[in-house]
């Protein structure tokens, strides 16, 4: 929603709850990108003597007598468990893995009443040179953080009021970082990487699809980055331009949603994701949610997942005592 919306203040304190190193409202970079923090989890989870299994498309989750048995891929191999965790969203979960006959009508309900509403997009570029801004110009320790298009709340708001007619933002709300200055490894000695999270870009369009509007989106956002960075067009060598439909086409969010769900007050706490079911446990037995779609919601700190292994410890008997 936009800056203006009821409610859209608790957004504000979600992205400030985290801490790095002891520094809290802070946010930081990982050597080798973000999914480097994924590969050490896994490194970590493989260490314990875990099994990863990767390519691996799951079609439907098996249960019988109301418990979850495990699951089965795509290629029709079973694979059983004691226990089924999922850390993909409500709509995958329930809508598309599982039988409706095998879940509550109130509950699936529920499940079909919940909101995703993606409307952020990614616009990635590969730089010869790093941009000059007009406010600050030349290289310094000001390209090192976070930068932000964001001039005033008005402009924000009419961001959001194309998007709330199913337009992208031609002059966008602009969340800015250069990573290559902090970590080398993710561009070419010399060269440098500029990732701008976008808003507004609502993945229902009024006019045309995301296949047609990719490249006008982009443009917007090189435009108005040109706008504070002059230079900035004649230094791009690459770009990627990510819509919400490509972020659920790639990663199975649904509606492209980053936190698997908005965060607005009927979404949050104990009604995350259904009321009567925030504590990671659903109407199934041994079949537990783990993902953003539950308490506190998204973000890269683990917190759903590690919750949610809590109550599965509790559950099966394995917890501390």
């Amino acid at each position: 929603m936009g800056v203006r919306s009821p409610g859209t203040a608790y957004v504000l304190l979600h992205h400030y709850m985290g801490e790095i190193d002891g520094a809290f409202r802070s946010w930081g970079f990982s050597r080798g990108g973000t999914g480097a923090i994924s590969n050490a989890i896994g490194a970590a989870a493989r260490e314990a003597g875990v099994e990863i299994r990767m390519q691996a498309p799951v079609a439907r989750i098996l249960v019988k007598n109301g418990a979850a048995q495990g699951v089965v891929l795509e290629t029709d191999e079973e694979i059983r468990a004691d226990a089924v965790s999922s850390s993909v969203d409500p709509n995958l979960t329930f809508l598309k893995f599982i039988e409706s006959r095998e879940l509550p009508d109130d509950f699936l309900e529920e499940v079909r009443r919940y909101k995703y509403r993606g409307s952020s997009g990614k616009v990635n570029l590969a730089l010869d040179a790093l941009p000059d801004f007009k406010c600050l110009p030349g290289p310094g320790r000001h390209l090192r953080g976070a930068i932000s298009i964001s001039p005033s709340t008005e402009y924000m708001e009419r961001a959001y009021d194309q998007a709330k007619y199913g337009e992208f933002s031609h002059r966008p709300y602009i969340d800015i970082v250069i990573p290559s200055l902090t970590d080398p490894s993710v561009a070419p000695p010399g060269k440098h990487v500029m990732s701008c999270f976008v808003q507004y870009a609502p993945y229902k369009l009024s006019k045309g699809t995301w296949d047609e509007q990719r490249e006008a989106f982009g443009s917007a956002v090189i435009e108005t980055i040109s706008e504070y960075a002059p230079n900035l067009k004649s230094i791009i060598v690459g770009k990627q331009v990510v819509t919400p439909l490509d972020i659920e086409r790639q990663t199975g969010l649904t509606e492209g949603n980053i936190f698997q769900g908005e965060l607005s007050l009927e979404q949050l706490f104990f009604l995350r994701p259904v009321a009567g079911w925030a504590r990671y446990r659903t109407p199934i037995r041994k079949l537990y949610m783990c993902g953003s779609a539950t308490h506190p919601g998204g973000g890269v700190m683990g917190a759903p997942g590690r919750l949610a292994a809590l109550e599965i410890l509790k559950d099966t008997g394995k917890g501390k005592h």
